[in-house]
């Protein structure tokens, strides 16, 4: 998921250009499906020189033939810093260096994303170029309130975001956390269990805008509110607790699960293109500041 950072004064781990960092061998040390499309891989990489949350990686692949191809990939784990007042995660990989999670969707015509979820295997290696990206990245320094809006497997980079301000899935974020997430179905939600976690602890508000399945028919069952049920996994219903709405995102949707323009919270948003072009729009006309939004689009990979 790549989206071109805005010139601006940076750190060494921000945005540098592609040309300019090296490629790390990563080897691949473990790896679990997040749901019947979603693969987390997590890659021990000797000299990584640590990343923000948001940021991302170019992945190559290269064939015996010498044939290479490379996608972007957003970073999935936090970053080696900790938010303020919580204890650091622990991402260090034997020998130096760090373990780095990339969250992969398999596309059926990609051409390196299917191998990525379904041939690497543990022990297998690709090489991995990054961090790279400086615009749409949060930092673990004091903040406003945040808000997340997802779309599909754009909650890869939002969740490195979650995991820097909240450390510890049973204690509360460092800041006001709320994130909107808009799925298919309950079944294509990523990081279902981990969400679920996180969202019982105060200051976070999960919600969810599901736009491919229906309310449950059952006449007791309220079609959204804190007793819907929504899933992942390959699961067709997630644990209790988030809010729950039933197609595309709305006007009524962001007043619901966004904060209000006075709170001015930081605002990140990813997904595909027109998920993020229509769900700018509809902060904006709430009221929201355009200069407090930050966007990041993905293709096809």
């Amino acid at each position: 998921m790549t989206a071109p950072p805005p010139p601006g004064g940076t750190t060494p781990r921000e945005a540098a250009a592609p040309g300019r960092l090296s490629w790390h061998v990563a080897t691949l040390a473990s790896a679990r499906w997040e749901s019947a499309t979603a693969r987390t891989l997590a890659f021990d990489v000797p000299g990584w020189p640590g990343h923000l949350a948001g940021q991302h990686v170019d992945v190559k692949l290269t064939a015996e033939d010498g044939y290479s191809a490379q996608r972007s990939y957003s970073i999935a784990s936090a970053p080696d810093n900790a938010a303020p007042g919580h204890a650091a995660p622990d991402n260090a990989a034997p020998g130096g260096g760090a373990t780095l999670e990339l969250t992969v969707q398999r596309l059926d015509d990609g051409e390196v994303s299917p191998y990525l979820t379904d041939v690497l295997e543990p022990g297998d290696q690709v090489e991995l170029r990054g961090p790279i990206g400086g615009w749409f990245v949060w930092r673990p320094a004091p903040q406003p309130p945040l808000q997340l809006i997802a779309g599909g497997s754009g909650i890869v980079p939002l969740m490195a975001m979650i995991r820097a301000a909240q450390p510890d899935a049973g204690h509360a974020p460092a800041v006001p956390l709320r994130l909107l997430y808009s799925a298919r179905t309950p079944a294509d939600v990523i990081y279902s269990g981990d969400l679920a976690q996180r969202a019982r602890a105060p200051r976070f508000s999960l919600s969810y805008a599901l736009t491919r399945a229906q309310p449950p028919s059952a006449p007791s069952a309220p079609p959204a509110g804190p007793s819907a049920r929504v899933a992942g996994n390959g699961q067709s219903e997630l644990a209790p607790g988030p809010s729950v709405s039933y197609g595309r995102i709305s006007t009524d949707v962001i007043a619901a699960a966004a904060w209000e323009p006075r709170v001015t919270p930081a605002i990140f948003i990813c997904g595909p293109s027109g998920f993020v072009e229509a769900a700018a729009d509809l902060l904006i006309a709430a009221g929201h500041d355009p200069a407090a939004i930050k966007t990041e689009r993905f293709g096809p990979t």
